[in-house]
């Protein structure tokens, strides 16, 4: 029986291990901490129970359901899901709603976003190598200011310009104006290919007392098949000959060095503290180039509430500019019994820092302070209601996207192939954002490599896009790595590259939110001015709108036949666009056909 050795007793690390016990093989794993579930883990302060962050479990990989409803069963309960958007002392229903968001925002806000993403979809921004490129070109730029930079870059420490257009295309995939408007207009959360949008899924499963308990279930049934989960043993070396790993040495947590040995290696570990702990150290390069990656840190502040009921959300995203955190939990609205007194609710305040920052170093009661300072100040709570308080800091939470890190990882990757018998899983294995589902997968994929698989870790993103590769021969070792398959560049795909197709149906709403907004705006203000004669100009408009006058009822009809005939409008125009340039394409592509049909002819 082949023995493997696991840094890690996070869900990748615990579930490589539950994948290889049901194999026939003997997984050991080690964890620095004294509680396994890595991010994922539920902490339990004097009864009350909080995540670090919410983890929702959603997947659409079939094998990871199972996993979670085999290992918990009953427990796994189903919950509806509610967020809102808190910005300028308002909060806004997320997914969009349009009434909502029209009435949070006010009219002229909303004819500026509409003229904005009219201006967007018509004169896109040729490159898309950043964040704030790829949102803007899918949403205009008003909208990514209210709606995109401000949180975006609380959560990451720097400038949306700066992050990678990976992490926009990772996060927010099938996600755009026109599918948020035809979700707030139908309640559709589908995307035009029939896939469900993340974003807007409406409920979750959730373990009944918090994500920590899949991962404590998961350890006790690992030990129930004679497998061990170390804790308290931080991984700090891996020695390794002749392209194999061939033992760990780790510290305990009452200093003493351990050393184990085994046939393979699975690493959870954050790419660039497993290059750093390679013995002998690795190229300059590839050291050079861990070095390069960079991690997010987070910490939450847990503040105990005498009040039944604060707000009805699961969390509130906080768009605010002038408050600290980014992010409220109400972890009573995940499961009922995460709060151990029903007449209490508790909060997690989630600040998103870098470990050099001043506030990570802050004592507890300073950060609890914060918290209720910024709680108070979004209208939430009364001081005088805390009654109690904690704080829980997480380094390395999040893999961050920055302009570099494709180049880093790529050189890390290609250097690890060189291991027989090592491979790396997870979030931080990978430098990967992934969900929680998709690190479990890349966990599978790698338990079953040891059995004679060949699957590569790599290719498992977020939102299924690995289904949309084939997998090929490779010359890299034994493994298959799987490749695009990049389609003929026929001259349709050319003009489409070139000229980005309108979305007939956010262009419409586009449009008409603007010309309503316009005209109604125009006939308040010469009702407003007054006069012997009001508007007699604006009044020939009743030749092209049905009872139109410049009067306060005229007003109302007139904003709504404008809203009418500007969608109209605005889903014509962009329809006929996309049929012409469909047409041209056509037109074209027959053309070169019957050239190459030429050509051929005269070689005969």
């Amino acid at each position: 029986m082949s023995n493997v050795l696991i840094a890690g007793a996070g869900p990748a690390g615990l579930t490589a291990a539950y994948e290889l016990s049901k194999l026939g093989l003997n997984p050991t794993v080690l964890e620095a901490d004294d509680q396994v579930g890595g991010l994922s883990r539920t902490v339990n302060y004097r009864g009350y129970r909080f995540d670090i962050g919410g983890h929702r479990f959603f997947s659409k990989v079939p094998l990871i359901n199972q996993l979670w409803e085999e290992m918990l069963r009953e427990d796994f309960l189903v919950r509806p899901r509610l967020s809102r958007i808190y910005y300028r002392q308002k909060y806004f229903d997320y997914p969009l709603k349009a009434a909502n968001a029209l009435a949070g925002l006010g009219p002229i806000e909303a004819m500026l976003i509409g003229l904005s993403y009219t201006k967007a979809r018509m004169f896109p921004q040729a490159d898309e190598t950043n964040f704030e490129q790829w949102v803007v070109n899918r949403f205009g730029e008003r909208l990514y200011e209210i709606f995109f930079k401000t949180y975006t870059e609380k959560v990451w420490g720097i400038p949306c310009n700066e992050i990678s257009a990976d992490w926009a295309a990772q996060r927010i995939k099938n996600l755009s104006l026109r599918e948020a408007i035809k979700n707030a207009l139908f309640g559709s959360g589908r995307a035009a290919d029939g896939q469900v949008i993340t974003t807007l899924i409406d409920q979750f499963n959730y373990p009944r007392f918090g994500p920590g308990q899949m991962w404590e279930r998961c350890k006790d049934l690992l030990a129930s098949r004679g497998h061990e989960t170390v804790q308290g043993v931080k991984v700090e070396r891996l020695r390794h000959r002749h392209g194999k790993v061939e033992c760990m040495y780790g510290t305990s947590s009452n200093g003493e060095t351990v050393e184990l040995g085994a046939d393979h290696f699975i690493s959870t570990m954050p790419l660039r503290e497993l290059i750093l702990a390679l013995d002998p150290p690795p190229p300059e390069k590839v050291l050079q180039a861990a070095n390069y990656l960079r991690y997010r840190d987070y910490l939450t502040v847990v503040l105990m509430v005498k009040r039944e009921e604060i707000f009805p959300d699961n969390w509130i995203y906080i768009h605010a500019p002038e408050v600290k955190m980014g992010r409220i939990q109400n972890y009573k609205n995940w499961s009922p019994v995460m709060v151990p007194d029903s007449s209490r609710t508790s909060l997690g305040l989630e600040y998103f820092l870098w470990e050099k920052d001043e506030e990570w170093e802050w004592s507890q009661d300073r950060l609890i302070k914060l918290g209720i300072e910024e709680c108070t100040r979004i209208g939430l709570i009364e001081p005088s209601e805390v009654e109690d308080g904690t704080v829980v800091r997480m380094k390395k939470a999040y893999p961050v996207y920055d302009q570099h890190y494709t180049e880093s990882v790529d050189i890390i990757r290609n250097y690890l192939e060189t291991f027989a018998n090592l491979q790396t899983v997870g979030r931080n294995g990978l430098h990967r954002y992934n969900n929680q589902d998709h690190s479990m997968l890349t966990a599978v994929y790698a338990a079953r490599n040891i059995v004679g698989e060949k699957n590569d870790v790599w290719s498992v993103n977020t939102e299924m896009e690995y289904h949309e590769e084939v997998r090929q021969s490779s010359t890299k070792g034994d493994r298959l790595t799987p490749q695009r398959v990049a389609p003929p560049e026929t001259a349709e795909k050319v003009i489409e590259a070139a000229f980005a197709k309108l979305d007939p149906l956010a262009m419409g709403v586009a449009l008409g939110v603007v010309a309503s907004l316009v005209l109604f705006w125009a006939t308040t203000v010469l009702l407003l001015k007054g006069g012997p004669v009001v508007g007699p100009t604006l009044g020939l408009l009743d030749n092209f709108f049905l009872g139109y006058s410049v009067t306060w009822s005229g007003a109302f009809w007139g904003l709504a036949q404008a809203a009418f005939g500007g969608f109209a409008l605005g889903f014509l125009f962009a329809w006929l666009r996309n049929w012409s340039l469909t047409a041209y394409a056509f037109l074209v592509q027959r053309s070169a056909e019957a050239k190459e049909r030429g050509d051929l002819l005269d070689k005969v």
